[in-house]
């Protein structure tokens, strides 16, 4: 029984390492090419011609709505070519009324069975499709934002130069309002360098992040929104992929998010981000999978690769918990756990992986002392990940949207002085 277990042990342990060190470096060689930020065409190249439809996604924002409306209203792009719309759903304070007092267009929706922010982008689209007014593109933005002066011109230019859908991107209004939001600044500074930027420049798909993108109008009636599960910009970057269409990046098109300030706040955010993951994952795999070996797709597969990142975390966690094991069982027992890739080449892995994020956020010129604290508390914000995505797996038939409180009034002047 013994010889049994020690075998079945090592067997899994060197098939959990092999796989979790392929997918591991596979996303590293990608982080590769975001390295080196290149010159782009400047923004003055493109004359200013796309018309937009900036749409607000508002849930009792009464707090943060004012602010960013103000900030979209300071765009610097001609007014006459883009619209301010506020979609407010299931409000129950005064969220329209001050939506409307800054000068808004403000649709009120109340749906208490398909409620969430997919529905509520599903619906304002119809209606922006019937206006007489046409737009060339819609952008899509949630109240608790305050967006760059020159997200537009930055947009437009993507546009012009091909582009169908592009998202911007996304910074932190609040980095050190609490170890929480310095560690969600941390992980979204990296992904925007080593995740989006270096997927642009391979020519991949970069990611929808929820906020700060804009899609073709064309694009949107001819697919169809039809995101509406709890992470609606992970559903609607596959069904790009599965239809022969990417997502292309703007590092220069700035989108300030509140990032939550608890750590309950930010599990419960996580735990949904997780959940509508384990669903899509389990709706768009073997899809995308396919699409890649009988197309030999590329983009179909990185994004298949990603649809696994909530298994990639649960190995990550299982393996730690067998390494730590292993203090208990001394090598020859009934359990084992041998390193089938070399040691010295895992130390060098972690040690990389370690020094990478700060140069990253160094070369985004977000590094401080605050941040270099951040990062000493960071690896605790990483494994907490683990049980989130435990829970997130577990109870992902569970559709119910839970709203994430936003309460921080920072205008865009107060960020771009800053």
């Amino acid at each position: 029984m013994e010889n049994t277990t020690y075998h079945l042990t090592y067997i899994i342990s060197a098939v959990l390492q092999i796989l979790i060190f392929s997918v591991g470096a596979y996303f590293f060689s990608i982080s590769i090419f975001g390295w080196i930020k290149r010159k782009e065409e400047s923004t003055h190249s493109f004359k200013p011609q796309k018309t937009f439809a900036l749409v607000v996604a508002a849930h009792n924002e009464e707090r943060v709505i004012a602010q960013m409306i103000d900030s979209l209203k300071s765009l610097n792009y001609p007014k006459d070519l883009y619209d301010i719309f506020v979609v407010a759903d299931n409000c129950t304070d005064s969220t329209s009324a001050i939506s409307r007092e800054k000068g808004a267009l403000v649709y009120e929706r109340f749906n208490t069975v398909k409620r969430g922010k997919g529905y509520a982008m599903e619906w304002i689209f119809d209606i922006i499709f019937k206006l007489d007014k046409k737009y060339d593109a819609v952008s899509i933005f949630d109240a608790d934002n305050v967006v760059s002066s020159n997200f537009l011109m930055e947009m437009n230019k993507q546009l012009c130069k091909g582009h169908k859908v592009v998202q911007g991107y996304i910074d932190s209004k609040n980095p050190f309002d609490s170890w929480i939001t310095c560690s969600y600044s941390i992980a979204f500074w990296t992904v925007n360098r080593l995740f989006q930027l270096s997927r642009y420049y391979l020519g991949m798909s970069c990611g929808l992040c929820g906020t700060g993108f804009c899609i073709d109008t064309e694009v949107l009636k001819k697919l169809g929104w039809g995101a509406t599960c709890l992470t609606e910009d992970l559903e609607f970057t596959m069904k790009l992929a599965l239809n022969g269409m990417k997502v292309s990046w703007a590092h220069d098109a700035v989108v300030f998010d509140e990032k939550p300030l608890t750590l309950k706040q930010s599990w419960n955010q996580r735990k949904r981000w997780m959940q509508g993951h384990a669903d899509c994952a389990i709706r768009f795999f073997p899809k995308l999978i396919k699409k890649a070996v009988k197309e030999k797709n590329l983009i179909a597969f990185d994004c298949a690769l990603y649809m696994l990142q909530p298994i990639r975390i649960l190995f990550m966690g299982l393996v730690v918990v067998m390494a730590y094991l292993q203090w208990f069982y001394p090598r020859g027992t009934f359990f084992t756990m041998d390193y089938i890739i070399p040691t010295y080449v895992w130390t060098i892995f972690v040690i990389a992986q370690f020094l990478y994020g700060p140069m990253i956020v160094a070369a985004e010129k977000k590094f401080n002392l605050k941040v270099l604290l951040g990062f000493v508390i960071y690896p605790f914000y990483s494994l907490t990940w683990v049980p989130i995505t435990i829970q997130g797996i577990i109870d992902r038939e569970n559709k119910e949207w839970s709203h994430t409180l936003h309460t921080r009034q920072i205008s865009i002047n107060e960020l771009e002085e800053a």
